[in-house]
C-alpha cells in the first residue's frame, strides 16, 4: 500500500537550496563536549611472571596540529618522515605498577613531560619493559625497572618502526633486544626532480592478475626511493647496559623472529621488484635463518611478487606462507603450501600442506598433514601433539585436527568440525601457558589429555563468557565457570596452569568494567582495579538488550537506550536514531543468534550514536541487519530488499514497546554502515533522514570485490549497480549527511566515494550536505573532528527529525 506523502517542516529556516564552503571548525553542547573529554580508564597490561599490573595512562583525543605533523604514504603503509614510525599510531602518557599481592602503587620516574609512549613490550621474566618515546625527529627506546620504578634511555640512536609488527624482539633470556635502527649516516631523504623523466608505464602480457582496491600505493620511481630510504633497518642486538652489536648488514626486514632455544634469528626480507598495483605486504619476499651474529645458516624461500592472488574468498598465494618458529621445539621452521595453486576454483582432494624442517635445516622437510580445506592456524603443546585448523569461507565450515607432529606415521585425529556461524556451539578457544623456552604452547590438563579453553558463550540469552576443559581423548567438555547475571565477566588470563585463579573483566548494565582475581573453586574475588564511570552525567541512560523477529522470520537483535529522566511507561514516542552494520550469513538460523549481552555496561562513547541521548533521542545501537543467502543464493542477491525488511521491523519493535516515533526516525551508520544508509534512503521511505560517515557508494570503483562480494563487476553487474547507491541516486528522497576524513587510507572508501554520492544527490535536487575532515584517515582521531562531527550530527538530526512536523499531502 503506498503511504502518504510526509512534508518535513523545520522549525529552522526552511531553504529550497543551500550552497556553501565553511573552514571553521564548530562545537556542540557541552554535554557533548564532556563526552568527547570525560576521563579515560588506563590500559591494562600484566607481566608474564603475573606479579605486576601496568596501568597504562591514555590521554583524551589528540588535537588536530599532532595530526597534521608530516606524513608519507608508501606502499599501503603511512609513516612519518621526521621519526622514522607511523604516523597515526595511539599512545599513552605515563605508567604505575601495581603490585598484584599487596595492591601498592607506584609511578615510574625518569620519564619526561608530556611523553608520546608507544610499543610497550615487558621482559621475559617480568622484571623490566621497555617502549618507544616519541621525540620530533625520533624514536627512542628505554626501559623501565620494575623494582625501582624508574625509567631511562637504553641506547643511543634512532629506532625504526616503519614497517609491520613490533621493531624489536627480546632475547629469550630477557639480557637484550634485537632492534631495528636508522641505519647510521644513511644520508638525506631522495629529493624529488620537478621535471620528469619520463611516464610511468605498467604493463601486463596476458596474465590475470585481479585486485582489489588499496590506498596509498607507490606511484613512481621517487615513491620506490623514498620506500628504500625509510624502510630500510639495521638490526642491532642491545643489551640491557646499553651495548651493541650490528648484525649483519641493512635491508628492509619485513619481521624478525629469535628461535626458541635463542640460537638462530629467522629474517623476512622485502625485495625489488616494487608494484604500484599491490602494498608492501605483496611484495616479493627473501625469508632466511641467520646465526646470532647473522651469518645466513639456511636460505629458505624467495617468493615473488603476489600480484596474481584470485580475489576470490579462501585464495592464497604459492609458495610458504605461515613461516614461524615451532615453539615447543628449539629450532624447527613451520611452514604451509597451498597444493592447489592457491585457487579455490581449482578441484583437489587437499588444498594445503604443512610442514618442519628443524635445524641445522639441510635435511628434506617433514609433511604433517594435508587439509581439505584452506589452513586457519596451528597451535603447538607440551606434550608431544599440535592443534591444526582449517577453514572455508564459501560455506563457514572449519575443522581442527590433532597430528603428532615427532610421529608423523600417526593419522591427524578430528577434534572440531564446526560452522563459524554457530556461535551457540563454539567450543571456544584454547587457553596457552609459557614452554621453557619462554614461548607460547597450549594450556593442557591432565596429563596432557585435556586443554583449558574459554569463549564468550554466546547464548539465546546472551553472550555468557566461560573457563572449560576439553578432553582431546573423549572429546567431552567439563564446565568450570560460567558468567553469572547480572554481570558480565569475561577471562582475561590464567593465573594458575590448572584454571584454579583467573584475572578477569567484571561488569553490569550500571558498573564499570574492572579487573578481578576469582578463584574459580571457591568463587572469591579479589578487585584489582577501581575505574570509576568516565560519563557520571549520562549514568542515568536507560539500557536494554531487546530482541524481535523480520517479516521472513529471522531472529533480530539490537541495544536500546532511551535517555535520562524520560519514563518509558509514559506513553510519549521519542525521536529515534538507528545505528546498524550489516553482515551476511549463509544459514537463517545462524543469522538470528544472539551475538551481545544483556549485561554490558552502559558505557557512552563519541564514536558511535549515543551522542543522540543528548538531544532526547531514543538510540537504537549494534541493530542486527543480517544479508541472508542461502543454498545457491548469495547474501548480496537481495541485499537491499533484507536492509529493508530489518529496518521495518526495528521500528515496528520500537513502536510496540510505545517508546519510538516511527514518523521520527534517522539511520546512521559507518563504512558499511555507511553504505547501507545510502540505500535505504535510496530505496525507501522508512527513514526521515540519515548520517553516512566514510562510506563507499559506487561499487563499480571497487570492481573486483567488496566486504563479503566475491564475484567481480564483470561476473555479476547486476549486483554492483544494485548495490550502488550512486546509481539510485535520484531515489533519496530525505535529507543525508555525508561525513568523511579527507585522508581515508581504508580499501574501498576513498574520500572520492563521499564527493561523488554528494555531487550525485545535490545535483537531483535532494537534501544534502557533505563534510569533509581534514588530516582524518577512516576513524576520527583530533578532538576538532570529532567535536566537529558531534556538531553536524547533532544539527542534522535536530532539524530534520526531532523538529519536524508530519503534513499529509493529497
Amino acid at each position: 500500500m503506498l503511504r502518504s506523502l510526509i512534508l518535513l517542516i523545520s522549525f529552522l529556516p526552511f531553504v529550497i537550496s543551500e550552497s556553501l564552503a565553511q573552514d571553521t571548525y564548530m562545537t556542540p553542547s557541552q554535554e557533548l563536549v564532556d563526552l568527547v573529554d570525560g576521563a579515560r580508564s588506563p590500559s591494562v597490561s600484566f607481566s608474564p611472571d603475573q606479579k605486576t599490573l601496568l596501568l597504562q595512562d591514555v590521554p583524551t583525543l589528540p588535537s588536530i596540529a599532532e595530526l597534521a605533523h608530516p606524513e608519507l604514504r608508501l606502499a599501503g603503509i603511512r609513516i612519518n618522515p621526521n621519526t622514522n614510525g607511523p604516523s597515526r599510531s595511539g599512545y599513552v602518557t605515563g605508567f604505575t605498577l601495581r603490585d598484584m599481592e599487596s595492591g601498592d602503587d607506584r609511578v615510574v620516574s625518569g620519564i619526561p613531560e608530556n611523553p608520546v609512549i608507544t610499543n610497550v613490550s615487558w621482559s621475559p621474566n617480568g622484571d623490566k619493559f621497555v617502549f618507544l618515546l616519541n621525540r620530533p625527529n625520533s624514536l627512542e627506546l628505554w626501559v623501565a625497572d620494575v623494582s625501582t620504578a624508574s625509567a631511562k634511555v637504553l641506547t643511543s640512536g634512532r629506532v625504526n618502526n616503519t614497517y609491520f609488527g613490533s621493531p624489536y624482539n627480546w632475547s629469550r633470556d630477557g639480557d637484550a633486544l634485537i632492534v631495528k635502527m636508522v641505519p647510521e649516516n644513511r644520508g638525506d631523504a631522495p629529493q624529488k626532480t620537478l621535471i620528469p623523466t619520463g611516464p610511468v608505464i605498467e604493463e601486463n602480457l596476458g596474465e590475470s592478475r585481479p585486485a582489489r582496491t588499496y590506498q596509498d600505493l607507490l606511484q613512481d620511481s621517487h615513491d620506490e626511493a623514498l620506500f628504500d630510504y625509510y624502510f630500510t633497518s639495521q638490526l642491532v642486538e642491545v643489551s640491557l647496559n646499553g651495548d651493541k652489536k650490528m648484525i649483519n648488514d641493512p635491508a628492509i626486514y619485513r619481521s624478525v623472529s629469535l628461535s626458541p632455544d635463542g640460537n638462530y634469528i629467522m629474517v623476512n626480507l622485502t625485495k625489488r621488484p616494487y608494484s604500484y598495483r599491490v602494498p608492501a605486504s605483496r611484495f616479493p619476499q627473501n625469508i632466511q635463518v641467520w646465526s646470532r651474529d647473522g651469518d645466513v645458516v639456511h636460505q629458505f624461500a624467495e617468493l615473488p611478487l603476489a600480484d596474481n592472488v584470485p580475489i576470490a574468498f579462501s585464495s592464497t598465494t604459492e609458495g610458504p606462507r605461515s613461516v614461524s618458529w615451532r615453539n615447543d621445539a628449539p629450532a624447527t621452521i613451520s611452514w604451509v603450501e597451498a597444493l592447489d595453486g592457491g585457487d579455490p576454483s581449482v578441484d583437489v582432494p587437499k588444498r594445503d600442506r604443512l610442514y618442519t624442517l628443524s635445524a641445522p635445516f639441510t635435511g628434506e622437510p617433514t609433511t604433517h598433514i594435508d587439509v581439505e580445506y584452506r589452513y586457519a592456524g596451528l597451535q603447538w603443546s607440551d606434550e608431544g601433539f599440535a592443534l591444526v585448523s582449517e577453514f572455508w569461507r564459501a560455506d563457514r565450515h572449519r575443522r581442527t585436527w590433532k597430528i603428532y607432529p615427532d610421529q608423523p606415521n600417526m593419522e591427524p585425529e578430528l577434534v572440531f568440525d564446526l560452522s563459524t556461524e554457530d556461535r551457540y556451539a563454539d567450543p571456544g578457544s584454547p587457553e596457552y601457558r609459557r614452554s621453557a623456552f619462554g614461548t607460547w604452547v597450549l594450556n593442557t590438563t591432565d596429563g596432557g589429555s585435556s586443554v583449558l579453553m574459554s569463549g564468550i558463550g554466546a547464548t539465546p540469552e546472551g553472550n555468557r563468557p566461560f573457563l572449560s576443559k576439553f578432553n582431546l581423548e573423549t572429546k567431552e567438555t567439563t564446565e568450570l565457570w560460567r558468567s553469572e547475571s547480572p554481570y558480565y565477566e569475561r577471562i582475561i588470563t590464567l593465573l594458575d596452569e590448572d584454571g584454579t585463579r583467573v584475572i578477569t573483566r567484571r561488569e553490569a548494565v550500571d558498573v564499570q568494567p574492572n579487573f578481578f582475581i576469582r578463584n574459580i573453586e571457591t568463587g572469591d574475588l579479589d578487585q584489582l582495579t577501581h575505574f570509576e564511570h568516565p560519563t557520571p552525567q549520562l549514568k542515568d541512560v536507560y539500557k536494554e538488550f531487546i530482541q524481535y523477529e523480520r517479516a521472513d522470520g529471522v531472529q533480530l537483535s539490537a541495544t536500546l537506550y532511551l535517555p535520562p529522566g524520560y519514563d518509558k511507561d509514559s506513553g510519549e514516542k521519542l525521536p529515534v536514531l538507528v545505528w546498524a552494520y550489516p553482515r551476511e550469513f549463509r544459514s537463517a538460523d545462524a543469522a538470528g543468534q544472539v551475538a551481545d549481552s544483556p549485561y554490558r555496561f552502559a558505557g557512552m562513547s563519541h564514536w558511535g550514536p549515543h551522542f543522540a541521548l543528548t538531544q532526547g533521542f531514543a538510540v537504537v545501537e549494534n541493530a542486527t541487519m543480517p544479508i541472508v543467502g542461502e543454498g545457491d543464493a548469495n547474501p548480496n542477491d537481495t541485499f537491499v530488499e533484507q536492509l529493508i525488511t530489518s529496518s521495518e521491523a526495528v521500528l515496528d519493535e520500537l513502536e510496540r514497546r510505545g517508546v519510538g516515533d516511527r514518523n521520527r526516525a534517522a539511520i546512521g551508520g559507518h563504512s558499511y554502515g555507511a553504505f547501507m544508509t545510502a540505500n535505504l534512503l535510496a530505496h525507501s521511505r522508512i527513514f526521515r533522514a540519515g548520517i553516512a560517515r566514510s562510506g563507499a557508494y559506487n561499487r563499480t570503483l571497487t570492481p573486483f570485490g567488496f566486504q563479503a562480494e566475491p564475484r567481480n563487476y564483470w561476473d555479476a553487474s547486476h549486483i554492483y549497480l544494485s548495490m550502488s547507491p550512486f546509481m539510485h541516486a535520484g531515489g533519496i528522497k530525505d535529507p543525508i549527511l555525508f561525513i568523511h576524513g579527507a585522508e581515508d587510507n581504508n580499501s574501498g572508501t576513498f574520500p572520492m566515494q563521499s564527493e561523488r554520492m554528494y555531487a550525485a544527490v545535490s545535483g537531483l535536487g535532494g537534501t544534502t550536505r557533505l563534510v569533509m575532515l581534514p588530516e582524518e584517515s577512516h576513524g576520527y582521531r583530533a578532538r576538532e573532528s570529532v567535536l566537529h562531527m558531534l556538531w553536524e550530527q547533532s544539527e542534522w538530526i535536530n532539524r530534520y527529525v526531532k523538529e519536524a512536523t508530519e503534513v499529509v499531502l493529497e
